[in-house]
């Protein structure tokens, strides 16, 4: 089946006939058609170099707050007041740090320049959030994403110090869950988000969500 092009029209084809998770190229960045994109269960991923690649994977990895795993070790960090957590007090912060800091089996970073630009501005339009650790008055870990609602569309995360990137993701889901949250969106499989309570579901299933 050939790639559907993007064209200046904000719309997107139906997820159900991507193949390999892959719903369109091109198109651009702006609010406007990333908004679109999610409410449809779809998000940008792509190199630096590449056209824009929307995908939305079947299955889709989630986790619902209520299976979230927190192990004895994160329960000892959580108690502890060595790292301080807060949220949306320096998104900038977060998306530079998730942009830089090296991926094990990753050459480079898939947060472009017009990417980190992009989601910086879901922020200010108040539709992106980030969640930050610090170490003193050092950020030593974070997280961000994108709010839909009852959906978290959780984007990219890092740590600098053990724990941190997990203490901004629970931290965060507790209190997304005390908002009346009821699906973190992880995106793609990651063993590390397993241990914490991620799974796979059905796209279909996954799309009711944002219903």
């Amino acid at each position: 089946m050939p790639i559907y092009r993007l064209t200046d029209d904000l719309i997107f084809p139906p997820v159900q006939g991507a193949e390999d998770g892959i719903v369109a190229v091109g198109g651009d960045l702006l609010p406007e058609r990333l908004m679109i994109a999610y409410h449809s269960g779809i998000f940008p991923w792509y190199s630096e170099g590449e056209p824009i690649i929307w995908w939305s994977p079947d299955p889709r990895f989630v986790l619902f707050p209520d299976l979230l795993h927190i192990s004895k070790s994160m329960r000892r960090v959580l108690n502890s007041d060595e790292l301080k957590v807060t949220f949306n007090q320096d998104f900038e912060g977060v998306i530079a740090q998730c942009k830089k800091v090296p991926r094990e089996g990753q050459k480079g970073t898939w947060i472009t320049d017009e990417m980190q630009l992009a989601y910086i501005r879901l922020y200010e339009l108040g539709h992106a959030k980030s969640v930050e650790v610090w170490k003193g008055e050092a950020l030593v870990g974070g997280m961000y994403g994108v709010d839909m609602g009852k959906v978290f569309c959780g984007e990219s995360m890092f740590s600098l110090v053990s724990n941190a990137s997990k203490l901004a993701l629970i931290r965060f889901i507790q209190e997304f869950q005390k908002e009346g949250g009821q699906l973190f969106d992880c995106q793609v499989h990651s063993e590390h988000l397993v241990s914490m309570g991620a799974e796979n579901i059905d796209r279909t299933e996954f799309l009711k969500y944002l219903g």
